[in-house]
């Protein structure tokens, strides 16, 4: 007989998430804390649980891996203008 958990408090997990998130887990963790955040019933509650979202999007963003300058394409430099001379 299989024994039924009882719900969690969505804040309360994705707290539980925030603190417990690691660089292997956190685009799961994210995705789940995502789903429970839809699932609260009131703009309050969701608010509570703004400050553990933005810190698992920065972690996400920490631990992203990098490539060349960070990520981003790199810059390429322009080269200076020369004038063109007359010879003669």
């Amino acid at each position: 007989m299989s024994k039924l958990l009882p719900m969690l408090d969505p804040f309360d997990e994705i707290k539980r998430i925030y603190f417990s998130t690691t660089k292997q887990t956190i685009e799961r963790d994210i995705a789940r804390a995502l789903e429970l955040l839809t699932h609260m019933p009131s703009d309050e509650a969701r608010q509570r649980a703004a400050g553990f979202m933005h810190g698992l999007s920065d972690l996400r963003r920490e631990w992203k891996p990098k490539g060349p300058a960070g990520g981003r394409k790199p810059r390429v430099k322009a080269r200076p203008v020369r004038a063109k001379t007359r010879e003669g």
